[in-house]
């Protein structure tokens, strides 16, 4: 079918690999090559500039990669469309996350819904909330789940969790021994963070603007597992979410700092994230119940 030879060029030119095209769709490489060239046949132009390292779209492809991605969502539209007479929840749903939920929340998440809906297909994409507002943009998101702020009238959000975070270290570190710090306690302190675009970066910089904190030096990781080892490591403190740590504080290996009451709640909104242009199927209707069982239960159990 067309849909399946365009949905393959789709994925060759976001991933300027057919490598890597081939290894996403389950395809052997010569399998992708073979659509291509069929493709190419087609229009009677090249489509792809290709090179040991990369490949690169000819302005031909440029132009069809636009009208596919329009074609392909129309198809699933129209086959979204038919199941909702037939009442099936079925098809493709892709499902972008920031770090945080995407580790400690998402897994769960997908499995109910996977269990519930096995004619579904699910795709994960996992990012900082920048790259996953991105992907929202640019339509190769159904829906997205977010910790940081994202902006424009391009996005419906809504809340669906509101998630603790906390100030860590290691228990031998004099924080950790105060009862009450104060923002003073906090001055001059190094601080490990999440990189540029990350929610949980966000909230760590305006806690620290807010209460005028003058920092020593900082660190920066692109996830969490890098932010846990620097501070395991002993290299500064950090601001997470309580949802990565529960191991390490159950272990005893990472202590959480305990701060003086007046200062600001250390907590932040989890957000659902839908483009305003994005057809809203059955499918990504049927994984926001899932969502919405998911927060209330987690809200009865006080976690």
């Amino acid at each position: 079918m067309i849909i399946e030879t365009l949905e393959i060029f789709r994925k060759v030119a976001e991933e300027k690999s057919f490598s890597k095209a081939a290894e996403d769709l389950f395809l052997s490489q010569p399998a992708v090559s073979s659509h291509i060239r069929n493709l190419e046949n087609e229009f009677g132009t090249k489509l792809i500039y290709r090179s040991s390292k990369h490949v690169d779209l000819t302005p031909a492809g440029e132009i069809l990669y636009e009208q596919a991605c329009r074609i392909i969502n129309q198809y699933q539209e129209a086959k979204e469309k038919i199941n909702q007479i037939q009442s099936i929840v079925s098809g493709n749903l892709r499902i972008g996350a920031s770090f945080t939920i995407g580790e400690y929340i998402l897994p769960e998440l997908v499995s109910q819904t996977a269990r519930r809906y096995p004619n579904l297909n699910i795709n994960v994409t996992i990012g900082n909330t920048e790259e996953i507002a991105q992907g929202l943009r640019q339509n190769r998101l159904d829906v997205a789940l977010v910790e940081g702020k994202i902006t424009g009238k391009e996005f419906i959000l809504e809340p669906f969790m509101v998630d603790e975070m906390v100030l860590i270290a290691l228990p031998s570190h004099p924080l950790a021994k105060i009862k009450g710090v104060t923002a003073q306690d906090l001055e001059d302190q190094v601080w490990i963070l999440r990189e540029t675009g990350s929610g949980t970066r966000e909230f760590s910089d305006r806690f620290i603007e807010t209460l005028k904190i003058p920092v020593k030096h900082s660190y920066g990781f692109s996830s969490n597992t890098g932010v846990k080892a620097a501070v395991l490591s002993g290299l500064g403190i950090a601001l997470v979410s309580k949802l990565i740590i529960q191991k390490e504080i159950k272990a005893g290996e990472i202590a959480i700092i305990p701060l003086e009451e007046n200062l600001p709640r250390l907590s932040r909104e989890f957000l659902i994230a839908r483009g305003q242009q994005t057809y809203f199927t059955k499918a990504s209707e049927a994984f926001l119940m899932e969502l919405s069982h998911y927060s209330q239960d987690t809200h009865e159990n006080g976690l």
